[in-house]
């Protein structure tokens, strides 16, 4: 699937014939952005002839599961990000959105349908949008929308380690470490994508590239801070699954440790009284209680105190 949009002078255009992409890529009074979703040998080719892209660079832009990057081409930039959203198993799961940015035009190669690229499409095609003809805020308007779906991504985490605390220390679930491991996963998933994109950002501010300079800069900036809160908050709710589990951890070393000390005890007045129960069952000759009416109650009554004082002394020293 394709979408072709252009922006000349003002007002847009869906243009169905992508042989005429290079007719407008010659129109300095014209912006294009070709979306491809998907893309077959014939969109491939399309990259190759109309806009004459680098094998490499097209290889990279086609493919999934490349690290996000900036490179820098004759006349044009391979920016590679990834798009985060919550799927079926509520899980997190990256989407790349590989683009290829030059002076009057913006490419978009994706695998699947990906929200932030339709709601950038809209914006831009909004009355009045301040996006218009430049490139550099049509590439922000994408990233933005791209970065701020992580603040999304990122309440739902905070609510989600809020019930696993409020689980573990209240209402505590077996199944609640599963989910901590299975959150600290999804985090180390998201980071591993907002990191590098982070130092892609970073390399665009330095104004190295002739694309990505003067007052348009300050867009990018934009993004470049929001990237900051997002790798901050990954880190401090990692950082808090770690203490829950840390924590979690700690209760059921405490609770061993309170059922050993309640076991032991037992134990000890058990065994004193057993101590009673088997001098009585020696069955000696001349063990002149033996031969007493009162001698079993008299032994049963030995157990019982001992037993009572043994409780009463732990619990003065609140071993009980």
């Amino acid at each position: 699937m394709h979408t072709l949009h252009i922006c000349h002078t003002g007002s847009f255009h869906d243009v169905g014939d992508l042989s005429t992409i290079s007719d407008y890529l010659a129109d300095p009074q014209a912006l294009v952005w070709l979306d491809l979703e998907s893309p077959d040998e014939a969109e491939v080719g399309l990259l190759r002839d109309e806009f004459g892209f680098h094998p490499l660079a097209i290889e990279d832009a086609v493919r999934d599961h490349e690290r996000p990057k900036v490179d820098a081409y004759d006349g044009y930039y391979l920016l590679i990000f990834y798009a985060a959203r919550y799927d079926e198993r509520d899980q997190i799961v990256l989407q790349s959105v590989n683009l290829f940015v030059g002076n009057n035009y913006l490419v978009s190669i994706r695998r699947g349908p990906i929200i932030e690229v339709d709601q950038t499409m809209a914006r831009w095609h909004a009355p009045n949008a301040p996006i218009g003809r430049n490139t550099t805020r049509l590439l922000h308007a994408l990233l933005d929308t791209i970065v701020d779906n992580y603040f999304t991504l990122m309440d739902r985490v905070v609510d989600r380690v809020e019930e696993l605390e409020d689980t573990i220390f209240s209402r505590f679930r077996e199944d609640s470490i599963r989910d901590i491991f299975r959150l600290k996963k999804d985090l180390l998933l998201l980071r591993r994508a907002v990191a590098p994109e982070r130092d892609v950002l970073n390399v665009l501010l330095r104004q190295e590239m002739a694309t990505f300079q003067g007052p348009e800069i300050a867009y990018i900036q934009d993004v470049y801070d929001h990237l900051v809160r997002v790798t901050d908050s990954i880190d401090t709710y990692r950082d808090l699954l770690s203490s829950a589990l840390d924590s979690y951890l700690s209760l059921q070393s405490n609770q061993l440790n309170q059922l050993v000390k309640a076991l032991t005890l037992a134990s000890i007045i058990l065994m004193s009284c057993a101590l009673v129960s088997g001098i009585y069952g020696m069955n000696f000759v001349h063990m002149p209680e033996l031969a007493w009416p009162l001698g079993y109650p008299f032994a049963l009554g030995i157990m019982l105190s001992i037993g009572i004082g043994l409780s009463l002394f732990f619990k003065s020293r609140k071993w009980w």
